[in-house]
């Protein structure tokens, strides 16, 4: 149902459980993704499988669900012929689309309105470089008209996701401003720093002070990387953190293909939450399976912790 108290409210109350990766799932659904708009193509092309997937997320137990405009951009699908109008409405389709299955469900669900990085327009793997060669000011200017239209759009939260480089969460944070909807800020990292090579400490500071910014975290890394950097966040920033990990394989831009094994632990979330992280779920390659894992596994924490 559409939730009664605001995001930052229930925040505050508690752990919520986010979705797990859009894409695994539509795959796991029949669906081809093998195009650069990614799963942003079906919200032209099939948008009833994007509302299905959200809704098997939330069955699962997730109570925040991640829109499907992680690749969506007026550039990309300006590229499919589509006019800015048309883009417009695509993106708003996306917050749609989550609304409708967090909607069908008795509990409430909010609905966090992705916004990628630069690098995901590319399609060629740049989200895990960053470095575009591009100032602040131009990746604010790239970021604020997406932002804007999902904004109006009126999600409960923007997830400025998969950052791979501070002075990008910068122009994410600038483009934000005065949006009227908060915000998360996650990076993407490995070895303890950002994908540009940042230290991460430095990387969360970005975030500190900003009140639009309701919590600041990592997604799209590996899982043995999550804790120690949910601990960075709430120390640097004093927000409570979001955590969302890849399922420990490796995504292979060249060849299109993921490699290695699942390492994702459900039962991590109690260090991830203990360490102050409140939005705990997983990204690409963790399915509804595993993110009901997941929700029951802080479920019985919650319970545990009113008994």
């Amino acid at each position: 149902m559409r939730p009664g108290r605001a995001f930052a409210e229930a925040l505050g109350a508690g752990a919520l459980v986010l979705d797990g990766g859009l894409s695994n799932q539509l795959e796991a659904q029949g669906c081809d993704l093998s195009d650069a708009l990614w799963s942003a193509r079906l919200l032209a092309d099939g948008p009833e499988q994007i509302e299905a997937a959200h809704a098997a997320y939330v069955r699962a137990g997730a109570r925040v669900l991640i829109t499907s405009s992680y690749q969506a951009t007026f550039e990309g699908f300006a590229r499919r012929g589509a006019s800015r109008e048309e883009a417009a409405g695509l993106l708003a389709r996306s917050v749609e689309l989550a609304r409708a299955a967090a909607e069908a469900v008795p509990e409430e669900v909010w609905v966090a309105a992705s916004v990628g990085p630069y690098g995901a327009m590319l399609a060629d793997g740049s989200e895990y470089r960053g470095r575009y060669g591009l100032s602040v000011g131009a990746l604010e200017s790239f970021h604020r008209p997406r932002i804007e239209v999902l904004a109006a759009a009126a999600p409960d939260v923007l997830a400025l996701e998969t950052v791979p480089d501070a002075e990008e969460a910068e122009a994410l944070l600038r483009a934000a401003a005065g949006c009227g909807v908060p915000v998360w800020l996650s990076y993407t990292v490995e070895g303890g720093r950002t994908r540009a090579g940042q230290d991460l400490a430095e990387a969360f500071a970005v975030a500190a002070g900003n009140e639009q910014v309701l919590a600041v975290g990592v997604n799209c890394c590996d899982p043995a990387e999550a804790g120690e950097a949910v601990e960075l966040a709430v120390a640097v920033t004093g927000k409570p953190a979001v955590v969302y990990p890849n399922s420990g394989e490796r995504w292979d831009a060249r060849a299109r293909g993921w490699s290695g094994d699942m390492a994702f632990d459900p039962g991590r979330a109690l260090e991830w939450s203990a360490a102050g992280a409140r939005l705990i779920g997983g990204c690409c390659r963790v399915g509804p399976t595993t993110i009901g894992a997941l929700a029951e596994t802080l479920a019985t924490k919650g319970d545990a912790d009113t008994a």
